[in-house]
């Protein structure tokens, strides 16, 4: 009866060991992604403190080309 129950138990521990890897990358991904999202937020926030400014000129601009005034 041992022997036909030996590669049950070889299949069963092959699939739990496969499954339990799957957990610990998918708290791996999450982390991955956190960091980009986080990379991602800081250049827009860079990107938007540096040319915040020249838009708002930009803008100005083109308020008062048309005849507009321009905001403060």
């Amino acid at each position: 009866m041992s022997r036909a129950l030996a590669p049950l138990f070889s299949v069963l521990g092959f699939f739990q060991d496969r499954f339990n890897t799957v957990r610990r990358d998918r708290g791996a991904t999450a982390v991955e992604y956190g960091l980009l999202v986080g990379l991602i937020a800081v250049v827009i926030i860079v990107a938007v403190t540096a040319l915040g400014s020249r838009l708002k000129v930009l803008f100005n601009e083109i308020v008062t080309g048309i005849g507009g005034t321009a905001a403060a």
